[in-house]
């Protein structure tokens, strides 16, 4: 389960055993998301409002290129 990023107490991780779409979990304490890399789909939340999926994407979309080449040196 590599940790790619941490932010403001955010930790961005996959998992060893992903598949397509390339995509990032997210979590902090007892909330969690699920990003898409290349269109910013929010495939999956848990305990986490609107501004704070905001805040998410946002930082997904800062990092996208930082999250692209994590999951292709991982997973090809």
């Amino acid at each position: 389960m590599p940790t790619i990023l941490k932010i403001d107490g955010y930790r961005f991780f996959f998992f060893s055993n992903e598949h397509s779409p390339i995509h990032i979990h997210i979590e902090k304490s007892d909330s969690y998301a699920r990003i898409e890399i290349e269109c910013l789909k929010v495939s999956d939340s848990y305990n986490l409002n609107s501004k704070e999926i905001k805040k998410l994407v946002n930082l997904v979309k800062s990092n996208q290129e930082t999250l692209k080449k994590a999951w292709n040196e991982y997973f090809n």
